[in-house]
């Protein structure tokens, strides 16, 4: 960090040191607008973090000790971190879709043991298992069968992820994922900003780009925008405060759109193909300093 106090700290983890992909974008918009920022890894014990406002951005590392970052969360002055911690632990276990009344969710079963587990796929048939708390599509599975043999054993494709061992969340693959793939709202201030369309690869369900997705940006459509900020004002009724931002995933089903996804901790900002959310995001943090 520079010897000048910085009036924003982008938090990141120790594999993105110099912040999420495409994150010169939002420096260069930061700076534009007179906000001096440093990107600072959120578990380096010499970063002083009464330096100023703080955002949580690519800190993707937390998935495999949750507990220590809402640990980490919950030490700072939460009237300086963006969402904040109360937030972060709603949002880090995917539960949450089971309590968003208000807006149409894609069916959600919870699971806490193998038989419980066997009975949501059961009553599912084609099914996504995926771990309660988890990030970046670690530890997901599809799976037809409950009896099959791969929910006898721990089963996890991230080795920093020791809560693909469950407990889990059962949903029915929506086969649309392979066809109009899943959408993403950036919905920040409660606003709507922009969209991006994202299709997996090959014989994946799973559209991150390191599975082989593509995401591509497109114009926000009304409906999805409508949609997006409906499920960004239910969560802030259900955590008892307004969200600075976040990113609402989407999935279509039976003629209609339906929230899969609403994250509000770290979501990446898709700098690399939607440049101009840097410009979206910057404009949020100069208003939390007032400067706009």
């Amino acid at each position: 960090m520079s010897s000048t106090s910085p009036d924003v700290l982008l938090a990141t983890s120790a594999d993105w040191p110099s912040g999420e992909p495409g994150s010169a974008a939002l420096d260069a918009a930061l700076d534009a607008r007179g906000v001096a920022s440093c990107w600072v890894v959120w578990d380096d014990p010499a970063v002083d973090w009464s330096a100023g406002l703080v955002a949580v951005r690519s800190t993707w590392d937390y998935m495999g000790r949750p507990a220590d970052f809402l640990e980490w969360a919950g030490s700072l002055e939460q009237s300086r971190l963006l969402n904040g911690a109360d937030v972060f632990r709603w949002n880090l276990d995917k539960l949450y879709l089971t309590r968003l009344d208000a807006v149409p969710v894609v069916p959600t079963v919870p699971a806490d043991d193998r038989p419980s587990l066997a009975a949501a796929v059961a009553g599912f048939g084609r099914s996504v298992v995926k771990p309660r708390v988890g990030a970046g599509g670690a530890g997901v599975l599809v799976v037809d069968d409950p009896a099959d043999e791969r929910l006898g054993r721990d089963f996890v494709d991230h080795p920093e992820l020791p809560m693909a061992r469950g407990p889990w969340v059962v949903q029915p693959l929506l086969e649309s994922v392979r066809t109009l793939g899943e959408t993403s709202v950036f919905v920040l201030d409660g606003v709507a900003v922009s969209q991006v369309d994202k299709l997996p690869g090959g014989d994946e369900i799973r559209v991150h780009e390191h599975y082989g997705g593509v995401s591509t940006p497109v114009e926000l459509r009304p409906e999805m925008a409508g949609l997006a900020e409906r499920a960004m004002a239910a969560a802030a009724g259900l955590t008892g405060r307004p969200l600075d931002y976040g990113r609402v995933d989407l999935l279509h089903h039976e003629g209609e759109w339906l929230v899969s996804e609403l994250e509000v901790t770290e979501p990446g900002l898709y700098l690399g193909v939607l440049p101009a959310n840097a410009d979206a995001f910057a404009d949020l943090l100069a208003r939390r300093l007032g400067r706009s």
